[in-house]
């Protein structure tokens, strides 16, 4: 049996966030039977999303975590940042460049079970992203200050 899949939305500020909270919540989900992490690579959440993961692998060497990048890197060195954990999403060339970050978000819902965020505001795209993966019935964790509202009769495709 795989693990479940987290996906992470935030601002690409997150002043207020302590990095102990995230990684607290995010063993929590791995002793939750998260095994799976795909984060994005645009933002402070982002990148304390991805040095937590790089922390706690050596805690729990199960669990995988991989970067999936919006925009297909043009330079060896736009792979290697992330230490062989990124990757270029199946479909993410096709259609216009300026869509390409809304294209990995929803790849990434579609990829997931879960979705931990750090949302302070109910305006920009880490709102809009958490709120489309709690109307297609993905749990939603914030640990910003809002709500994250969604439709809750609509339910995950399986």
């Amino acid at each position: 049996m795989y693990g479940k899949v987290c996906t992470f939305f935030g601002h690409s500020e997150c002043y207020g966030l302590d990095a102990a909270v995230l990684r607290s919540t995010i063993e929590d989900l791995i002793k939750q039977g998260v095994t799976e992490f795909l984060v994005g690579n645009h933002g402070q959440f982002d990148s304390m999303v991805f040095s937590c993961l790089q922390e706690l692998s050596k805690n729990y060497p199960k669990i995988s975590y991989s970067v999936a990048l919006a925009y297909l890197p043009t330079h060896k060195e736009e792979f290697d940042i992330y230490h062989g954990h990124s990757f270029y999403p199946e479909g993410q060339e096709v259609g216009p460049a300026k869509f390409a970050i809304e294209r990995r978000n929803r790849w990434m819902i579609d990829a997931s079970d879960c979705c931990l965020c750090y949302i302070n505001h109910t305006w920009g795209g880490a709102y809009k992203f958490a709120r489309m993966a709690k109307n297609r019935g993905l749990q939603v964790i914030n640990l910003g200050s809002v709500a994250i509202e969604g439709n809750p009769r609509r339910r995950k495709k399986e």
